[in-house]
């Protein structure tokens, strides 16, 4: 897996193709980079007809473009010949239209760049995978190469330094040698938020700790809660407080004033010392402990549960063990909720680029001799998928424009990144990710029970986003097609994170679809037939919540005697860098 470095750690763009060159040379390509890109080429090579229709497409539009130069050259008026992606803003700035050079350097840009897009996408002979990579590489060094990046490439940057007297670019300067000093391009500044003081607010108390997590229970706000709890299963490879940014984004307080017992997994940010502890580990001290010391506190036979992307499919792991591992009526969780979930991983987004049998051998040496995935290097995986928006947007506006990055709760929480143990994180890409063997019937075994997902036969309630590329919509709705009970699913507008930290407000800002879901259903029937609505899925899911959560009534202690508070919320483990 790839990530961003700087001074003395980075690699020379000679020593990368060093590297990329002796990994094809051994057969390995730790990136999964170099394959894709050669195999493109042999395969056009391979296809001489399409290779020459390919080429006389490009001659074609090479011609628009010569006489869209001279038109505009001469001062005519000439309609663009490749305009950018509805989604691509470098360009939005009306300097880029209405100069003839920099219309010219920018039509050049988008037509050479988009031709070479189209080019590998459509290469013949090639898996639909391979194209994709070959694809995404190069996509990454054309952005890198975007004349916007640069200064004597950028008319916006120019100005402004001409307009402040250069110092536009002294703080350029200073907020690259900060980046410089921390090894990381900044999205945030650090002292815009602090855990504990303007996010994760919520009052509440840690009613139990183990050395995997903390188990937060929140103070309740209503004189009446409904009975039977829910219990919410983080992810772990980031915080759980993206689920509590503020009290107007908060998920948790929203659930609180419905009426709602609310506790929240925290997890430990682990170092080498917990190099071996495994995803069953997870399951039973983690997941499972967690189920229990709600059900005492709360009195409660059953609880519900929810579970965030990663949290979701643990979650969906343990509904199925829990289900041969506690038979009759035992079962701790009453219905589980998924959001932006994964358990199908044929078809897992665009994260897909980074995996491979190559990149997963020198993943797991490097995380064997540090005992830890460090979460920076996830986080910048994750930043390359959307390299413009996430990367090359704060170069510019932070090293060209001189401006400090704005303050953001949801890109704070972003950066402030967890490590994963080198045990667990590597049977998670091998089982979900390569061999996709959780939707196998009993292939899987966890803590000593083997998974079959068509043993969830619990109420299920499934959330996906409908711009999510971390968890696609249509692959997050294969869930249905496994588990057994009764379903219903709900899709959501924007993407992984705005798509789920979606309160209700007035005017609506945003939209779902939902309906009851049955196995077998594409996506294209279920969402023919599902309602749509303006606003927060969060209320559809109360509507769907509450009446299996029994009868508001007093609520319960905070804590007992059995787990006494160990420390306010939002506790000690999310504080842990």
């Amino acid at each position: 897996m790839t990530t961003l470095k700087f001074g003395k750690n980075a690699l020379h763009p000679t020593e990368t193709f060093k590297v990329m060159h002796e990994a094809v040379e051994a057969n390995v390509d730790p990136m999964g980079v170099a394959m894709p890109l050669i195999h493109s080429q042999v395969a056009w090579l391979s296809h001489p007809q399409e290779l020459a229709e390919m080429l006389s497409a490009f001659s074609t539009k090479m011609l628009a473009l010569q006489w869209h130069s001279w038109q505009r050259a001469y001062g005519l008026p000439s309609d663009d010949v490749e305009k950018p992606n509805p989604d691509d803003n470098r360009f939005s700035d009306p300097v880029w239209q209405e100069s003839a050079s920099w219309d010219i350097a920018k039509e050049w840009y988008l037509v050479m760049t988009h031709h070479i897009q189209d080019t590998l996408f459509a290469t013949p002979g090639l898996s639909s995978k391979d194209r994709r990579r070959a694809a995404f590489w190069w996509r990454k060094w054309l952005n890198a190469m975007a004349p916007t990046n640069f200064l004597w490439g950028n008319p916006v940057a120019m100005r402004k330094a001409a307009e402040t007297n250069g110092e536009s670019l002294i703080r350029g300067m200073r907020n690259f040698l900060d980046d410089l000093q921390v090894g990381n391009v900044r999205m945030s500044s650090p002292g815009d938020f602090q855990v504990g003081k303007n996010l994760a607010t919520t009052p509440g108390k840690v009613v139990f700790r183990n050395r995997l997590l903390e188990l937060i229970h929140y103070a309740p706000t209503q004189a009446k809660v409904h009975p039977v709890p829910l219990v919410i299963v983080t992810p772990w490879i980031n915080k759980y407080y993206i689920l509590d940014l503020n009290a107007r984004k908060s998920m948790v307080r929203w659930l609180i004033d419905q009426g709602i017992d609310v506790y929240i997994t925290s997890w430990k940010n682990p170092d080498a010392d917990m190099r071996d502890v495994g995803f069953d580990d997870y399951i039973t001290e983690g997941i499972d402990r967690a189920m229990q010391v709600a059900r005492d506190i709360s009195g409660a036979k059953q609880v519900h549960a929810a579970g965030y992307c990663i949290g979701g499919a643990a979650l969906a792991t343990y509904m199925a063990w829990a289900n041969l591992q506690y038979p009759g009526n035992k079962m701790p969780v009453a219905s589980a909720t998924f959001l932006t979930t994964l358990v199908d991983y044929h078809k897992p987004g665009d994260i897909e680029v980074f995996l491979d049998e190559g990149s997963f051998r020198f993943l797991s040496r490097a995380m064997e001799e540090k005992g830890f995935l460090d979460g920076k290097e996830m986080a910048a995986a994750f930043r390359l998928l959307r390299s413009n928006s996430l990367i090359w947007h704060y170069v510019v506006h932070g090293y060209l424009y001189g401006e400090a990055p704005p303050p953001f709760d949801v890109l704070f929480w972003n950066m402030d990144t967890t490590r994963m143990p080198a045990k667990m994180h590597t049977w998670y890409l091998r089982n979900f990710y390569l061999d996709n063997a959780m939707v196998k019937k009993d292939v899987l075994t966890v803590a000593g029970q083997p998974i079959n997902l068509e043993r969830i036969i619990q109420p299920i309630y499934a959330v996906g986003a409908e711009d999510d590329h971390i968890a696609p919509w249509r692959q997050t709705f294969r869930i249905h097609n496994y588990a057994s009970g009764p379903k219903r699913n709900v899709l959501s507008s924007s993407g992984h994170i705005l798509g789920i930290v979606n309160p209700p407000v007035n005017p609506p800002k945003r939209e779902y679809w939902a309906g009851p879901a049955e196995r077998h259903f594409s996506t294209e029937a279920w969402k023919d037939q599902a309602e749509h609505h303006a606003g927060s899925w969060w209320e559809d899911w109360m509507l769907w919540l509450k009446p299996l959560a029994g009868e508001p009534a007093r609520p319960p202690a905070v804590e007992t005697k059995k787990y006494p508070a160990l420390a306010d919320a939002p506790g000690t483990y999310v504080l842990e860098s």
